[in-house]
């Protein structure tokens, strides 16, 4: 069995040894000997668990920066527009891209909602890392087109089954107001039966509340409860136009909730997550970065100053959301709302494990190792990555990254050509 041995590697306050076993955080202890495994002289480095990204669309990095400074509405027709075009090369390379960016900023895992289940899972393969792979049911309300939706998803949930352990496999309801009554049912039921994590957009932004009031007479956390959509294994992206009532309801039912600050704040959708109040009720409290076409990258570390500044300022409250809490919200409690071992640096862990390059002038005087982190530095002092006990980048080298680039790069120019001609 394959060991890595990290050598004097701050964590948790201190220096010390980490054995990783296999996949497995073996031991953690001064002065460990294990001959035959790969020494790496962490004497300048510092242990994390790597980041946990709980809501992307990793292929749509082809989208990045194609338009910019327009309202919602309009954003959504033009990247659709795109979209419409993609194909399995486009998808591949796109995730291939979405997965070089994960790793060179410090993600293990990413939870997605997006097209092409199955590639996207061959490409977490060919890269080293975790993903959650969610069939998007969305019918707009077109009964035809619902029922080949349920089919769908039962396709890819038997294809599903020959996913290596890297990948696991979710059901996802792209909104309420896009997905009819009865497809939001039978998502709900499907998730429960096979014991699957259920994924949602809900109330991302204040037209969609009016909306609900206007279609159902009560909120979108209202409508789900009501379908029998929410439970534990329910992870709600954005939830962010939340009534009081919405809260406690989320918290009664142990939704897991996504905060995606950076592309709310681009989409200026809103900045006022209610992150006290949702795990004071209960719930479950996450980060992501949402897609590359709304939020521009996937860098969770670029996410976490951003939430903890923007709950500061809007609460006018400089204690809020102190560090301990939010690097959970970044690795732990995402570890916890997917079933994984991992999110955290201890004995019997998932080695999912992000080594951070201290000697530069972020960490110097280094005070407060978390608060240099959040605060101070950025994803270039990610140096190492290692996920399921195997080293997917060292010293900041990706095998075949300027492959992954230069494919990329052809494959939007095709995509762009296809849609301008």
């Amino acid at each position: 069995m394959n060991e890595i041995l990290l050598k004097n590697v701050y964590t948790e306050g201190r220096r010390t040894d980490i054995l990783v076993r296999g996949n497995i955080i073996a031991k953690i202890a001064d002065g460990i000997e294990a001959p035959g495994a790969e020494v790496i002289d962490c004497s300048r480095m510092a242990a994390i668990p790597g980041f946990i990204n709980m809501h992307t669309h990793a292929a749509m990095t082809m989208t990045r920066s194609a338009k910019e400074d327009m309202k919602l509405q309009p954003w959504l027709q033009y990247i659709w527009k795109i979209e419409a075009h993609f194909d399995e090369e486009t998808l591949y390379w796109g995730n291939k891209l979405a997965c070089l960016e994960m790793i060179k900023t410090g993600t293990t895992c990413f939870n997605d909602m997006y097209w092409g289940v199955r590639t996207a899972a061959r490409v977490c393969d060919e890269m080293g890392i975790r993903g959650v792979h969610s069939y998007c049911m969305l019918d707009n309300g077109d009964m035809e087109k619902a029922e080949k939706e349920r089919r769908a998803l039962l396709h890819a949930f038997e294809d599903s089954k020959s996913f290596s352990s890297l990948n696991m496999f979710a059901v996802s309801v792209h909104a309420p107001y896009t997905v009819c009554e009865d497809n939001m049912r039978f998502a709900a039921m499907f998730a429960e039966q096979n014991n699957l994590l259920l994924h949602i957009h809900l109330c991302e932004t204040e037209q969609e509340i009016i909306d609900a009031q206007r279609d159902w007479g009560c909120s979108p956390v209202e409508y789900c409860e009501s379908l029998g959509l929410l439970s534990d294994r329910v992870i709600a992206a954005h939830s962010l136009w939340l009534s009081p009532r919405d809260i406690e309801i989320m918290g009664a039912h142990g939704v897991t909730a996504v905060h995606n600050i950076n592309s709310n704040l681009k989409i200026a959708s809103g900045y006022k997550f209610p992150m006290e109040e949702l795990m004071a009720a209960g719930a479950n409290v996450t980060l992501g970065t949402d897609g590359c076409g709304s939020s521009n990258n996937l860098d969770m570390l670029e996410a976490l100053k951003t939430a903890a500044l923007l709950q500061k300022a809007w609460r006018k409250n400089p204690e809020a959301i102190p560090l301990n809490t939010l690097l959970k919200i970044g690795s732990e409690n995402a570890a916890k709302a997917l079933g994984l071992n991992a999110g955290k640096i201890e004995e019997g862990r998932l080695a999912d494990i992000a080594l951070i390059d201290m000697n530069n002038v972020w960490f110097t005087p280094n005070y407060d190792f978390e608060a240099n982190l959040v605060y101070s530095a950025n994803s270039s002092c990610v140096d190492t990555l290692i996920c399921d006990g195997r080293i997917v980048m060292r010293g900041r080298k990706v095998d075949g990254e300027q492959e992954i680039l230069d494919n990329a790069a052809a494959c939007a120019e095709r995509l762009m050509s296809r849609i301008n001609s």
